[in-house]
């Protein structure tokens, strides 16, 4: 037996520890410090166990705040090389967060585990539900020359081991996963007494796939698996050998010579499951995500790297920490338990709010420039800006910039004046008054005449106010009325340079002309068409609408929304058999909200009336309903319509209360021209789809995508908010966003469309997602390529942000200010953040071709980094420019000081 299968067989032990999925983290926490507590027992008897941990430097961190005690005990494991730790903080679903957040987690394990002796070089990938385009060039710049991935390989790879190329042309030797995955081998040593006969199947399959020569991987483990005692010898007596994955791994050479090239994507269904539905479930998670992380990325971390004073690390360090931990594979994609879901949230809602603590931080530094009446306008964009903001303003005063020039403007409402007028005992009126405070605003002066006790009342005084007096007034008096001074909401058109700020304030009698500038038309609103010289949008008398670009791409019904049942589960959509779909609304109702000529806008009502679930008669867990319901609920759903001066594209929120379960809601955009394909965006790619996703596994292949910020096709693109479902239907003739999938089970064992669970059927009511729910989407039509559409998406989703001037009335304007300036045909800002002395700026070249990025700003040195940080080469700055030369598709880091 020894001879038969010595040297050919390299044993792997390891656990899959999903950190929390069908229970809650703290229960699976209890389950893990089981686990590693036995591992270190183990390892620590038998010296010659090997033991691999998930990749993930979460499990050794949340043992180790309960065994805060054996800290020395798993460093000297991972410094002999006999347990293997990281790269990566956490095991993510690469689809569902941004680029920036991949990096980051990246850079939290591999720092972690440089404490304990090193993180394994190799991108472990066991189980995420499909690859990223640029995973290749994420691991190589960050140090990591091999990756080893099971689910999405595509067909074409037939052997263990390929070369996976980025789309920028990095090439990584990366490890396959067959015959089972990150579990190939936990069926080896279950029956000792037929080793030899269970070591020939595993020989026998395994060299299939790698070839005649060389050693065989043998993954022996499976979720949340412990060590198994005696385990050397049974290794021994197979005449097989123990090592780590990273052992195993770094044997081979990392070049690629001779290894079948992948390029791109791995979303393949050929060979695992990859559970597309993912992307879709508990919608509102998806949504809070791509909040939090542009609120971080975007707002907090450039401002104070750019305006603050103290660099605020502890806060963001901590807001990462939670975005990383809610990237699980388990995680934001919502395929867990409600608990877990629940919790997931949180975690998102707080890394939100200590970004939103950290950019009000910033932003109160720099308000406190501005005279109050007057307000703050903050461009996060790296470009310079003339854009649309809301400003809440008092009294009817022209608005002015700090040249003294007339702000064009549109009063949107007015705020009441009168706050109270009533018969009342005015000692209980005094019982309203806190210091200054009255009704929430404070107490500008007071007046007792005539019976009556008036207080008026503004944002803001700076005028001293004695209650006493007041009291010594009150003879006669029956009636209390308080009067706040006149404020407006307004849009107003301003220009802000890039990264930076400007400001605006009302000015009696002052400026000069406030028309449009000239390259900008007005908007307006006539008879249910919008038109702003670059879009004409009309509303139908369904409800739908027809969007003319300017150079002449027309579209017609686009935003129908379509309802259908969805009886599958928090991994795989799956339709009833005899499924019915609502499109026809029963009422269709339109209303103008604003005419121009900034902004224009109508509400757009539509009823209709929609089943109340899957079919509850014949649908049980075991066996899914086959139709839907005759009962329905009546859903009015609100689609707000808004053109904005001077922006290509049409501004579309989408309202509704889902009454209803087990149901799908897309909307649906008919395509100017027929698509073949669609290019979306995401974690610093643009990729390329096809109509049709490769089978092969047995899960139903839908060509059901992710894309982050915008996808397009057909001369039409959607710019998005957070991550969304899209799908080409109508053979390329119509492309579906899915706005909402309700399901109410984590998986189910019988699934129309999936052969095998994905997990435990258990129960998830609260996916569901009952309520009422908010999408914010954008329309764009385009000629040709899609070049111009990541302009326009950045534009959407990074709104220019407005702060109340908290500076001495007596102020002037401050001057504008710009920050940062990056630009270049393709190039697109990711992040910008502190790092010791240096700012360290990170953008992508969003390209076929070669590109060159223009930063411009306040620094006199600038350096080439990796994505760990680490400095490269000095680079060349002349008079505060660097141009920088970018490869096709190329992520840069760059240092500023």
């Amino acid at each position: 037996m020894t001879a038969e299968f010595a040297g050919e067989i390299v044993v792997v032990p390891h656990t899959h520890w999903d950190r929390e999925w069908y229970e809650p983290f703290q229960r699976f926490r209890l389950r893990l410090v089981a686990l590693m507590d036995e591992v270190l027992d183990t390892m620590e008897r038998e010296p010659g166990y090997h033991f691999t941990l998930d990749g993930q430097l979460a499990c050794v961190d949340d043992y180790l705040e309960v065994r805060p005690e054996n800290r020395d005990r798993v460093a000297a494991l991972v410094e002999s090389g006999r347990l293997a730790v990281g790269p990566w903080q956490i095991l993510l679903d690469e689809f569902l967060c941004s680029g920036e957040n991949i990096v980051r987690n990246l850079e939290l394990g591999m720092a972690r585990a440089d404490k304990l002796g090193g993180a394994m070089p190799v991108g472990y990938l066991p189980d995420m539900f499909g690859h990223t385009a640029q995973m290749p060039q994420i691991l190589r710049r960050a140090g990591l020359p091999y990756a080893c991935v099971y689910r999405g390989v595509p067909s074409s790879v037939t052997t263990d081991a390929f070369a996976w190329v980025a789309p920028d042309g990095t090439a990584i030797r990366t490890q396959y996963l067959p015959a089972g995955g990150y579990g190939n081998g936990a069926h080896l040593f279950e029956d000792p007494d037929r080793l030899v006969e269970r070591g020939a199947a595993f020989v026998g399959t395994m060299r299939r796939w790698h070839g005649p020569d060389g050693p065989l991987l043998a993954m022996y483990g499976t979720d949340h698996s412990a060590p198994v005692r005696g385990l050397p010898q049974m290794v021994a007596g197979l005449g097989a050998r123990m090592d780590t994955l990273s052992g195993y791994v770094t044997a081979h050479p990392a070049d690629v010579e001779g290894l079948p090239r992948v390029v791109g994507e791995l979303r393949s269904h050929a060979r695992a499951n990859i559970l597309p539905g993912v992307i879709s479930v508990r919608a509102h998670v998806k949504q809070a995500m791509g909040r939090a992380e542009r609120m971080v990325e975007r707002y907090a971390e450039p401002l104070a790297a750019l305006w603050g004073a103290e660099w605020p690390g502890r806060f963001l360090d901590m807001a990462w920490w939670r975005l990383v931990d809610a990237s699980g594979h388990d995680s934001v994609t919502g395929c867990g338990v409600d608990e877990t879901a629940q919790q997931v949230a949180a975690r998102i809602a707080e890394a939100e709010h200590l970004g939103q603590a950290v950019r009000d931080m910033v932003t109160a530094r720099l308000s406190a420039s501005v005279p109050s009446g007057g307000m703050l306008v903050v461009n996060p964009t790296p470009a310079a800006r003339r854009g649309v903001v809301l400003l809440d303003l008092a009294g009817e005063d022209p608005v002015v910039d700090p040249a003294g020039a007339r702000v064009p403007i549109q009063p949107l409402e007015y705020a009441p004046t009168l706050l109270l007028d009533e018969e009342m005992d005015p000692v209980t009126a005094l019982t309203f008054v806190h210091g200054t405070e009255l009704y929430g605003q404070q107490i500008t002066g007071w007046s007792a005449e005539d019976g009556v006790l008036t207080f008026t009342v503004a944002r803001e005084s700076r005028l001293p106010f004695d209650v006493g007096q007041v009291r010594g007034a009150l003879a006669g008096i029956t009636r209390v009325r308080i009067l706040a001074e006149p404020r407006r909401t307004v849009a107003a058109l301003v220009e802000a340079p890039p990264l930076g700020h400007t400001s605006v304030r009302p000015q009696r009698g002052g400026g000069h002309a406030s028309d449009l500038p000239a390259s900008t038309l007005p908007v307006g609103a006539d008879e249910r068409v919008l038109d702003n010289g670059l879009l004409r949008v009309e509303v139908d008398r369904d409800g739908t609408l027809t969007l003319t670009g300017a150079g002449g791409v027309t579209l017609s019904g686009a935003g129908r929304i379509v309802d259908g049942g969805d009886v599958g589960d928090s991994y795989n959509y799956a339709p009833p058999a005899e499924d019915r779909f609502v499109f026809e609304p029963e009422s269709v109702h339109v209303e103008m909200v604003c005419a121009g000529p900034l902004v224009a806008a109508y509400d757009v009502w539509r009823t209709y009336r929609w089943p109340a679930a899957g079919d509850g008669i014949e649908g049980t867990p075991e066996i899914p309903a086959r139709s839907r319901t005759d009962a329905t609920e009546e859903i009015a759903v609100r689609t707000r319509v808004e053109l904005r001066a001077g922006e290509p594209f049409v501004r579309l929120s989408v309202d509704f209360d889902n009454r209803c379960a087990d149901h799908r809601v897309r909307l649906h955009v008919p395509l100017p021209e027929r698509a073949a394909e669609s290019h979306a965006e995401g974690q610093f790619a643009v990729v390329t789809r096809g109509l049709r996703a490769e089978a092969g596994c047995g899960e139903e292949p839908l060509p059901t995508y992710p894309a982050s910020s915008w996808v397009a096709a057909g001369g039409v693109a959607a710019l998005l908010e957070h991550v969304t479902e899209y799908e080409l239907v109508e053979d390329g003739g119509e492309l579906a966003l899915t706005l909402l999938r309700s399901v109410g089970y984590l998986s189910r064992n019988r699934h129309a469309l999936r052969p095998e669970p994905a997990g435990p059927q258990l129960p998830t009511p609260a996916a569901q997602s009952r309520g009422l729910r908010s999408v914010s989407l954008a329309l764009m039509p385009y000629s040709g390529t899609w070049s111009a559409v990541p302009g326009a998406a950045e534009v959407f989703r990074h709104d220019l942000l407005t702060v109340a001037g908290s500076g001495d009335p007596s102020l002037s304007l401050p001057a504008p200010a710009a920050g940062l300036s990056v630009t270049g045909d393709g190039v697109v800002m990711t992040s910008l953040r502190a790092r010791e002395e240096w700012k360290e700026l990170r953008m992508v070249a969003l390209s076929d071709d070669p590109a060159e990025a223009l930063v411009t700003g306040d620094f006199t040195r600038a350096r080439r980094a990796d994505l760990r940080g680490r400095p490269g080469d000095e680079l060349e700055v002349t008079d505060g420019t660097l141009r920088l030369p970018l490869g096709a598709w190329e992520i840069a880091t760059v240092q500023l000081s």
